[in-house]
Protein backbone atom coordinates (compact mmCIF):
# COMPACT_ATOMS: atom_id res chain seq x y z
CA UNK A 1 0.00 0.00 0.00
CA UNK A 2 3.06 2.32 0.73
CA UNK A 3 4.67 1.78 -2.50
CA UNK A 4 1.46 2.61 -4.55
CA UNK A 5 0.81 5.59 -2.79
CA UNK A 6 4.40 6.75 -3.63
CA UNK A 7 4.27 5.32 -6.80
CA UNK A 8 1.58 7.78 -7.56
CA UNK A 9 3.11 10.70 -5.74
CA UNK A 10 5.72 10.65 -8.15
CA UNK A 11 3.13 10.27 -11.20
CA UNK A 12 1.77 13.73 -9.88
CA UNK A 13 5.00 15.11 -9.12
CA UNK A 14 5.66 14.68 -12.84
CA UNK A 15 3.14 15.76 -15.10
CA UNK A 16 3.14 18.71 -12.49
CA UNK A 17 6.48 19.97 -13.64
CA UNK A 18 5.27 18.75 -17.31
CA UNK A 19 2.23 21.05 -17.52
CA UNK A 20 5.04 24.02 -15.86
CA UNK A 21 7.30 24.35 -18.45
CA UNK A 22 5.59 25.36 -21.48
CA UNK A 23 4.00 28.11 -18.97
CA UNK A 24 7.87 29.45 -18.49
CA UNK A 25 8.72 28.74 -22.08
CA UNK A 26 5.58 31.10 -23.08
CA UNK A 27 6.16 34.20 -20.32
CA UNK A 28 10.47 33.73 -20.60
CA UNK A 29 10.89 33.91 -24.63
CA UNK A 30 11.81 37.03 -26.49
CA UNK A 31 8.82 38.48 -28.57
CA UNK A 32 9.41 38.25 -32.38
CA UNK A 33 7.48 41.08 -33.14
CA UNK A 34 10.06 43.90 -33.94
CA UNK A 35 9.89 47.46 -32.56
CA UNK A 36 8.36 49.55 -33.91
CA UNK A 37 10.64 52.59 -36.01
CA UNK A 38 11.59 55.45 -33.92
CA UNK A 39 10.39 58.19 -35.88
CA UNK A 40 13.65 60.57 -35.46
CA UNK A 41 15.35 56.59 -37.45
CA UNK A 42 13.31 57.67 -40.38
CA UNK A 43 14.65 61.19 -41.15
CA UNK A 44 18.34 60.01 -40.53
CA UNK A 45 20.61 60.11 -43.86
CA UNK A 46 21.54 56.48 -44.30
CA UNK A 47 24.90 55.84 -44.34
CA UNK A 48 26.70 53.67 -47.04
CA UNK A 49 28.78 50.79 -46.63
CA UNK A 50 32.04 52.62 -45.75
CA UNK A 51 30.48 54.70 -42.98
CA UNK A 52 30.01 58.10 -45.08
CA UNK A 53 26.53 59.18 -44.78
CA UNK A 54 24.96 59.70 -48.10
CA UNK A 55 24.14 63.12 -49.71
CA UNK A 56 20.69 64.17 -48.98
CA UNK A 57 17.76 64.19 -52.14
CA UNK A 58 15.81 66.99 -50.27
CA UNK A 59 15.82 70.86 -51.93
CA UNK A 60 19.12 71.72 -50.46
CA UNK A 61 20.79 69.17 -53.02
CA UNK A 62 18.39 70.56 -55.22
CA UNK A 63 19.45 73.79 -55.04
CA UNK A 64 23.32 72.82 -55.11
CA UNK A 65 22.91 71.26 -58.57
CA UNK A 66 20.87 73.53 -59.95
CA UNK A 67 23.57 76.19 -58.94
CA UNK A 68 26.24 74.32 -60.39
CA UNK A 69 24.55 74.42 -63.65
CA UNK A 70 23.69 77.65 -63.99
CA UNK A 71 27.83 78.21 -63.16
CA UNK A 72 28.81 75.73 -66.34
CA UNK A 73 26.04 77.43 -68.51
CA UNK A 74 28.01 80.59 -67.56
CA UNK A 75 31.06 79.47 -69.07
CA UNK A 76 29.91 79.25 -72.42
CA UNK A 77 29.21 82.98 -72.30
CA UNK A 78 31.78 86.02 -73.23
CA UNK A 79 31.80 88.72 -70.73
CA UNK A 80 34.30 90.71 -72.29
CA UNK A 81 36.26 91.18 -75.77
CA UNK A 82 39.89 90.34 -75.69
CA UNK A 83 42.61 92.11 -77.80
CA UNK A 84 41.71 89.74 -80.86
CA UNK A 85 38.48 90.17 -81.22
CA UNK A 86 36.78 93.32 -83.29
CA UNK A 87 33.33 94.44 -83.28
CA UNK A 88 31.31 95.17 -86.14
CA UNK A 89 31.04 98.68 -84.94
CA UNK A 90 34.74 98.95 -85.54
CA UNK A 91 34.03 98.25 -89.30
CA UNK A 92 30.61 99.49 -89.96
CA UNK A 93 30.77 103.13 -90.79
CA UNK A 94 34.68 103.69 -90.80
CA UNK A 95 37.14 104.36 -93.86
CA UNK A 96 39.20 101.94 -95.43
CA UNK A 97 42.39 103.82 -96.22
CA UNK A 98 45.32 102.35 -99.31
CA UNK A 99 49.13 102.12 -99.33
CA UNK A 100 49.38 105.92 -99.41
CA UNK A 101 47.02 106.58 -96.52
CA UNK A 102 44.76 107.88 -98.56
CA UNK A 103 40.57 106.77 -97.78
CA UNK A 104 38.93 105.29 -100.49
CA UNK A 105 35.73 104.35 -99.37
CA UNK A 106 34.06 103.35 -96.49
CA UNK A 107 32.79 100.58 -95.01
CA UNK A 108 28.70 99.86 -95.51
CA UNK A 109 28.28 96.38 -94.34
CA UNK A 110 29.57 93.08 -93.63
CA UNK A 111 28.62 89.87 -95.85
CA UNK A 112 28.74 86.78 -92.88
CA UNK A 113 28.47 83.36 -93.43
CA UNK A 114 25.25 81.31 -92.00
CA UNK A 115 27.76 78.97 -90.01
CA UNK A 116 29.78 82.09 -88.85
CA UNK A 117 32.81 83.65 -90.65
CA UNK A 118 32.97 87.60 -92.05
CA UNK A 119 33.36 86.86 -95.89
CA UNK A 120 33.68 90.47 -97.11
CA UNK A 121 33.62 94.06 -96.04
CA UNK A 122 30.78 95.92 -98.41
CA UNK A 123 32.87 99.32 -99.10
CA UNK A 124 31.07 102.36 -100.52
CA UNK A 125 33.40 104.20 -103.28
CA UNK A 126 32.82 107.31 -105.98
CA UNK A 127 30.20 109.11 -105.81
CA UNK A 128 29.36 112.26 -103.31
CA UNK A 129 28.09 112.27 -99.88
CA UNK A 130 26.67 109.09 -100.83
CA UNK A 131 24.98 109.86 -104.67
CA UNK A 132 26.39 107.75 -107.24
CA UNK A 133 28.05 105.65 -104.74
CA UNK A 134 29.37 101.70 -106.12
CA UNK A 135 29.59 98.95 -103.46
CA UNK A 136 31.97 96.38 -103.59
CA UNK A 137 32.50 93.43 -101.73
CA UNK A 138 36.20 93.50 -101.02
CA UNK A 139 36.97 90.17 -99.65
CA UNK A 140 38.14 90.32 -95.88
CA UNK A 141 41.90 88.91 -96.86
CA UNK A 142 42.50 91.68 -98.94
CA UNK A 143 41.77 93.99 -95.61
CA UNK A 144 44.93 94.50 -93.02
CA UNK A 145 43.17 95.54 -89.22
CA UNK A 146 45.55 97.31 -87.06
CA UNK A 147 45.45 99.41 -83.43
CA UNK A 148 45.99 103.10 -83.26
CA UNK A 149 47.47 102.91 -79.32
CA UNK A 150 47.69 106.72 -79.22
CA UNK A 151 43.94 106.99 -80.53
CA UNK A 152 42.34 104.63 -77.64
CA UNK A 153 43.07 101.52 -79.57
CA UNK A 154 40.91 102.71 -82.75
CA UNK A 155 40.63 100.00 -85.13
CA UNK A 156 42.35 101.04 -88.67
CA UNK A 157 41.61 99.15 -91.82
CA UNK A 158 43.98 99.63 -95.13
CA UNK A 159 43.81 97.64 -97.75
CA UNK A 160 46.47 97.53 -100.76
CA UNK A 161 43.52 97.69 -103.41
CA UNK A 162 43.39 101.26 -105.08
CA UNK A 163 40.46 103.71 -105.53
CA UNK A 164 40.98 103.25 -109.36
CA UNK A 165 40.40 99.07 -108.73
CA UNK A 166 37.40 99.58 -106.83
CA UNK A 167 35.65 101.75 -109.04
CA UNK A 168 36.35 98.92 -111.58
CA UNK A 169 35.26 96.41 -109.72
CA UNK A 170 31.95 94.45 -110.03
CA UNK A 171 28.97 95.96 -107.93
CA UNK A 172 27.71 93.83 -104.90
CA UNK A 173 24.33 93.64 -104.46
CA UNK A 174 22.23 91.99 -101.71
CA UNK A 175 19.71 89.37 -102.21
CA UNK A 176 16.89 91.98 -101.96
CA UNK A 177 18.22 94.15 -104.77
CA UNK A 178 18.61 91.02 -106.76
CA UNK A 179 14.63 90.63 -106.38
CA UNK A 180 14.50 93.85 -106.96
CA UNK A 181 15.85 93.96 -110.45
CA UNK A 182 14.19 90.47 -111.11
CA UNK A 183 10.77 91.82 -110.25
CA UNK A 184 11.47 94.86 -112.58
CA UNK A 185 12.63 92.91 -115.70
CA UNK A 186 9.82 90.41 -115.20
CA UNK A 187 6.82 93.16 -115.42
CA UNK A 188 9.00 94.92 -118.17
CA UNK A 189 9.42 92.14 -120.10
CA UNK A 190 12.68 92.34 -121.40
CA UNK A 191 13.47 94.55 -124.08
CA UNK A 192 12.30 94.96 -127.74
CA UNK A 193 15.21 94.01 -130.56
CA UNK A 194 14.79 94.34 -134.63
CA UNK A 195 16.80 93.69 -137.00
CA UNK A 196 17.03 94.58 -140.49
CA UNK A 197 17.53 91.34 -143.01
CA UNK A 198 19.93 92.23 -146.22
CA UNK A 199 17.96 93.58 -149.16
CA UNK A 200 15.72 96.14 -147.43
CA UNK A 201 13.09 94.14 -146.44
CA UNK A 202 11.72 94.82 -142.66
CA UNK A 203 11.09 91.79 -139.98
CA UNK A 204 8.66 92.30 -137.73
CA UNK A 205 9.39 94.09 -134.13
CA UNK A 206 9.61 90.77 -131.62
CA UNK A 207 7.72 92.85 -128.95
CA UNK A 208 4.51 91.13 -128.06
CA UNK A 209 1.12 92.51 -128.37
CA UNK A 210 -1.09 93.85 -125.19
Amino acid sequence: MKKTLGTMAAAAILMASTAVAPALAQTTAPSATPAAPNAQTDTTMPATGNGAVAPATGSSAAGTMGAASTSAAAQDYLTRQTETQVSANDYIGQSIYNGEDKSIGNVNDLILEENGGIVAAVVGVGGFLGIGEKNVAVPMSKINISRDADNNNKVRLTTMETAESLKAAPEFKTLDQQQTDNTTTSSTGGAATTTAPAGGATTPSTTPKP
